[in-house]
């Protein structure tokens, strides 16, 4: 079975992360994307399997404080990884969120996407057909009732936004399409 990591945990492993790389003398940037940022900072998700996220500077001296972090708490390995690096749009919207473990002691600094540019990503990654795929419709949902997506138009239109409209395969508009369409929900 998956290991699932609570917001909860996930926000401690972060901030003994960001304690492992103070007491280093490092300030590492990551940008964390998928189920941890909708959990974290949007309360929109319990649980997640893993960090998706890309790291601005140091990647191998984080992923070394990852595997402790990972030991320490019985995580898989892989808990922080960079899977959604084929999903980064040339044009992404990212803002600062904090610091852990604190602004006053940093040793990570954390940057989130906007929901509109993690609901594109996510449009993007839409995996039909797999597993996950009821969990990547529901964060759709929520997130689009948060920015306000009512119809498949709408949606598109947003996904357009960040990525060139070649690049948006036929799966994501149908998966949009049945996902928005008023007359199925």
């Amino acid at each position: 079975t998956e290991m699932l990591i609570s917001k909860d945990d996930l926000h401690a492993g972060l901030l003994r992360l960001g304690d492992i790389a103070y007491a280093a003398g490092k300030l590492i940037e990551i940008s964390i994307y998928g189920g941890a940022a909708l959990g974290l900072v949007w309360n929109l998700r319990e649980f997640t399997r893993d960090v998706d996220a890309v790291i601005h500077g140091d990647a191998t001296y984080l992923r070394q404080a990852a595997q402790t972090v990972a030991n320490e708490r019985g995580w898989p390995e892989d808990w922080l990884n960079d899977g959604v690096k084929g999903f980064l749009s040339s044009s992404p919207s990212l803002s600062f969120w904090r610091d852990f473990p604190s602004i006053e002691k940093p040793g990570i600094r954390v940057f989130i996407p906007s929901p509109e540019y993690l609901f594109a990503m996510k449009a993007m990654a839409m995996r039909i057909g797999d597993p996950t795929t009821a969990r990547d419709i529901d964060d759709l949902r929520a997130l689009g009732a948060m920015i306000g997506i009512n119809n498949p138009e709408q949606a598109i239109a947003l996904v357009e936004r960040y990525y060139p409209a070649d690049r948006i395969t036929p799966k994501t508009q149908f998966g949009l399409q049945e996902i928005f369409d008023a007359g199925t929900s």
